[in-house]
């Protein structure tokens, strides 16, 4: 009889835990928004929007020497693996302008300008999340997907672009899905 008693607790403790693990509700499979890991704003309590500079520091450094030397495999706008050398044509590009002389006789000249993406230019990182949350707690857990280095970029009208370098994703189970 004590056996019996013993073995009906366990099966209660079991079924319980066991279904209380079930009750997360998936919220989305895929949501992307930008974090700042450098505050933009100055009056801003430390903290607030930012990481402090040894650690945004290496997290971009982690970020851009494992794309670079080929160590994490980057992704572009439409999922398709590129090459190391592709993330460094990314973060140096090169225009070819025909631009008019400023002083008489105000002939064209053509030029070459060089646009570089320097370490101090990644503000942001833009996520790629699957949310669960449940119910009974409102206590959500993220699963990251992918992570972006976004660059604050000056084009050649003056106006301020935000631009996602390249995609790292962390579930490869994600990118093949994505190619079905």
């Amino acid at each position: 009889m004590r056996i019996h008693f013993i073995f009906l607790v366990l099966v209660l403790i079991i079924t319980t835990t066991s279904c209380q693990r079930d009750e997360k509700e998936l919220i989305t499979k895929k949501i992307q928004y930008d974090v700042n890991i450098k505050s933009p704003d100055p009056d801003y309590d430390w903290w607030i929007q930012n990481l402090p500079g040894p650690q945004r520091e290496n997290l971009v450094d982690m970020i851009m020497d494992g794309a670079l030397n080929g160590n994490i495999q980057a992704y572009d706008y439409f999922n398709e693996p590129i090459s190391a050398y592709d993330v460094s044509k990314i973060i140096s590009d090169t225009a070819a302008f025909t631009l008019m002389s400023q002083k008489p006789p105000y002939e064209y000249y053509d030029t070459l300008i060089v646009y570089r993406i320097e370490r101090e230019d990644i503000l942001k990182i833009r996520f790629l999340e699957e949310w669960h949350m449940d119910p009974r707690n409102f206590a959500f857990e993220k699963k990251i997907l992918g992570i972006a280095p976004v660059a604050r970029r000056i084009d050649r009208t003056g106006i301020e672009r935000w631009q996602p370098l390249f995609w790292i994703y962390m579930d490869d189970d994600f990118i093949k899905k994505l190619k079905k």
